[in-house]
């Protein structure tokens, strides 16, 4: 009688574990890809499942968008300068079959698909294109990635380029070359100053010379403004005075 009881004990300890191991509870994020005798069988979630020890098995899938950092990358770009570059990738699984079935590892995967896919693309552009068609770059690379991991069931929702770094002998080329730049249109605004000075002197003469008793009222003019205070004194020269007189 002691044996007995001793054995149905344990039989009945045994059936609670395997009852409580069987019993799964699921988040509202996250999805059961139930495998029975290896294979598919479907998928459940959210909420409390059941999986029979033994002969199902079941594999958790978060659905939830998933933030991943790319690491940095060496990069060539097309005029030939190397760069340094790093970027963030939002994505998440719309599909738990396909992530789990079609890809070993859907994290790692995504992860390498990105850094080759960063190069890739970047490799193709020059290095004013990186620092100023940033977001053409990003849709471009997010397009790339959510058609190739769409077999996976994955959705790429978002790409951003975080840092383009340069080193230091690259970024000290640069700042020689824009101040090149800004002396060159330094030079170009002062010479079409110098062109326009040029142009009204003409002009001015040519006027001079079709009015002669303008230059002579100019003359008048620079004399009063020299003299200034009214108590100064102007002698005008005794011919300058006729010639005015005479003309008018």
């Amino acid at each position: 009688m002691i044996v007995f009881d001793y054995v149905f004990g344990v039989l009945a300890l045994a059936v609670l574990a395997i009852i409580i191991n069987a019993i799964k509870i699921l988040r509202e994020y996250e999805r059961g890809v139930i495998f029975q005798l290896g294979r598919f069988w479907k998928v459940k979630g959210p909420g409390l499942i059941i999986v029979i020890p033994v002969i199902q098995q079941m594999e958790r899938v978060d659905l939830r968008v998933i933030v991943m950092d790319v690491p940095t990358q060496d990069v060539i770009s097309k005029d030939n300068v190397s760069v340094k570059v790093n970027a963030v990738v939002y994505f998440r699984v719309i599909d738990p079959e396909k992530a789990i079935i079609q890809v070993e590892r859907y994290l790692e995967a995504i992860s390498q698909l990105a850094q080759t896919t960063l190069r890739s693309v970047l490799g193709q552009h020059e290095l004013d294109d990186m620092l100023s068609e940033r977001d053409a770059l990003n849709h471009d690379i997010q397009a790339i990635l959510d058609r190739q991991t769409d077999a996976w069931g994955i959705k790429v929702a978002n790409v951003e380029i975080k840092h383009v770094d340069l080193d230091e002998s690259m970024i000290r080329a640069i700042a020689a070359q824009a101040e090149a730049e800004r002396q060159r249109r330094a030079k170009v605004i002062h010479a079409t100053g110098e062109k326009q000075a040029a142009h009204e002197l003409v002009e001015a003469a040519k006027t001079l010379a079709d009015e002669p008793n303008a230059i002579q009222l100019r003359y008048l003019q620079t004399l009063t403004e020299i003299a200034g205070d009214k108590s100064s004194t102007i002698v005008f020269p005794l011919d300058l005075v006729e010639k005015v007189f005479n003309r008018s």
